[in-house]
């Protein structure tokens, strides 16, 4: 039989100094493998969830000569028109001058509810009225609260009835996602349009009505001897830029819709959601350089909206007009805001 061997070494001791460098060791391996890893599986997997579109944005250039689209943004997402709503109320007016149902020597009763409407206003005295030529001015330039009340309830009997007025001529132009609640875009969370309704309608203005659409150029007007400026600040000074309405609430961020023509050329460009009114016209002006030169010459698109609709019924019947030569009273006393910047009005809930 073979004799079992045996060893008798004695068992491994290392000096404690070696342990600690073998252990600090480890543990850098293991990290610079878990975040190798770690890097891989995040590249693998994408787990990055997509951005949300944000919620006061959107924007669409449309070439005018054919209705052709050249940029979209969320342009159908829902938006507050702010006082992109006065455009509409503007269309309705023109709509009755047409008819011969007013006059620009019209004079319009500014009622205790018109009155009463926070700013951008041009302030009345109880009993005063304000001639329509006057009031499309303040409308299309100083975006007054207080006239697009006035005017709505004279041409709707009140501003509800003309609010119904408004969104069935939404309709009848083909711009079906927009809900009309006043008729000055103050904050309403019922009211609601879209980048791509807003450009539907700029377009219908100037097809339907050129000869007024020299109101949406205007860069101040007078009244009561005091110069009022509007808040347009792309018009006389962008090259093109003829027209045609800014708006501002807290919820719905700074928009504009903008009418530009150059070489025959025809752009109409809406932005809405700014987060200030210089940002929101540096995007205008960035589009006008980039998409003016992809569109076609020709005469404005019809392709966007339907040929100008018959009008619509009269909720309430007008009252008589005033005589023309009827004087407008005079508040000496009211302070007329002026200024480029919109005053923030409260969040819509």
């Amino acid at each position: 039989m073979l004799a079992q061997t045996h060893s008798f070494l004695p068992p491994l001791r290392l000096p404690r100094s070696l342990w600690s460098g073998l252990w600090r060791t480890i543990v850098a391996l293991l990290a610079v493998i878990t975040l190798v890893t770690g890097c891989a599986t995040s590249e693998t997997l994408n787990v990055a969830p997509q951005a949300a579109a944000p919620d006061k944005f959107a924007a669409i250039v449309v070439d005018a000569s054919n209705g052709r689209t050249l940029y979209q943004a969320y342009a159908t997402a829902p938006r507050y028109p702010a006082s992109l709503t006065k455009m509409m109320t503007l269309y309705l007016t023109f709509e009755a001058m047409q008819q011969g149902r007013v006059a620009k020597t019209t004079f319009i009763p500014v009622s205790e509810n018109a009155r009463s409407q926070p700013p951008s206003k041009l302030g009345f005295k109880r009993g005063e009225q304000i001639e329509l030529d006057a009031a499309i001015r303040a409308l299309a330039t100083k975006s007054a609260n207080d006239v697009a009340v006035a005017v709505g309830e004279y041409l709707g009997g009140s501003e509800e009835g003309f609010a119904r007025q408004m969104t069935a001529k939404a309709r009848q132009l083909g711009m079906t996602s927009t809900v009309f609640r006043n008729a000055s875009g103050l904050p309403d969370a019922q009211q609601r349009t879209t980048a791509r309704d807003m450009a539907v309608l700029g377009m219908a203005l100037r097809k339907h009505f050129p000869q007024h659409y020299y109101y949406f150029s205007a860069t101040d007007f007078n009244f009561r001897g005091k110069r009022i400026r509007g808040h347009n600040d792309l018009l006389g000074r962008v090259n093109g830029v003829d027209g045609i309405k800014t708006g501002y609430i807290r919820a719905s961020g700074f928009n504009i819709v903008t009418s530009v023509q150059a070489d025959g050329r025809k752009l109409v460009i809406v932005v809405m959601g700014g987060d200030t009114a210089r940002k929101r016209n540096a995007q205008v002006e960035e589009m006008i350089v980039r998409y003016m030169p992809q569109a076609a010459g020709g005469s404005l698109a019809s392709q966007m909206f339907t040929p100008a609709p018959a009008a619509t019924a009269l909720a309430a019947p007008l009252p008589a007009p005033a005589a023309p030569g009827m004087p407008m009273p005079v508040d000496t006393s009211t302070t007329i805001q002026q200024g480029d910047a919109p005053v923030p009005m409260g969040e819509i809930q």
